[in-house]
């Protein structure tokens, strides 16, 4: 993988605690105290929300603080399917690349799921779960279709979806059954658990969803 710059990291720090639900929809994200709690200077953290900002997941980069863009339901379908068609070109294509200790860290990011999941940590579980996709998607080396499915994730109701019950144990479940098709390299099992992963949390907030 790729070398990270410190803004890149920084902006991965962030993204991975908006998606966890760390930082809540609509909360204040100011650079000094966000500086001060990773312990790195003003700049990167400064260009980290920028492009954080321009992949969607928050919104106006000020100094006077930038903030976690809203949730709209009303397009969360389409993401959905677009979600689906990019993930899964991710997907297949990681599959063809991922070596012996990227395959190792996937097992790891699993056994660390189910643990979290076990123990009802549901930010644990959140955070576990980006890592996991971020592992496998950076792996493909197709940059611009991450960009695509990052700005997807950041009008995604990741965090609203994770307070389901027991929809963790179930996300558990069907990481598994992507673990086991990566691992044995299978296509067809691949997709079909990837599109049932991204579909289930979606119609099951669905489901309970009222305005």
């Amino acid at each position: 993988m790729k070398h990270q710059t410190k803004e890149e990291r920084v902006a991965d720090y962030l993204r991975e605690g908006i998606i966890s639900g760390k930082f809540p929809r609509g909360s204040k994200l100011k650079q000094a105290q966000i500086a001060e709690m990773i312990g790195t200077s003003i700049t990167p953290v400064r260009e980290a929300l920028k492009l954080l900002e321009a992949e969607g997941f928050i919104l106006g980069t000020s100094h006077r603080g930038a903030t976690v863009a809203p949730f709209d339901i009303n397009a969360t379908e389409e993401i959905v399917d677009l979600r689906v068609t990019l993930e899964c070109k991710l997907a297949l294509r990681a599959m063809e690349r991922l070596n012996a200790e990227q395959m190792q860290e996937l097992r790891d990011l699993q056994d660390q799921l189910e643990t979290a999941a076990a123990k009802g940590d549901r930010d644990a579980v959140r955070s576990i779960n980006y890592r996991f996709h971020e592992v496998l998607y950076l792996t493909a080396d197709l940059p611009q279709t991450l960009r695509f499915v990052r700005a997807l994730w950041a009008r995604y109701p990741f965090d609203l979806i994770n307070k389901l019950e027991n929809r963790i144990d179930r996300a558990s479940k069907e990481h598994r059954d992507m673990l086991s098709a990566i691992l044995s390299r299978d296509e067809g099992a691949i997709l079909t658990a990837l599109r049932s992963h991204i579909r289930a949390g979606w119609d099951e907030f669905k489901a309970s969803y009222t305005e």
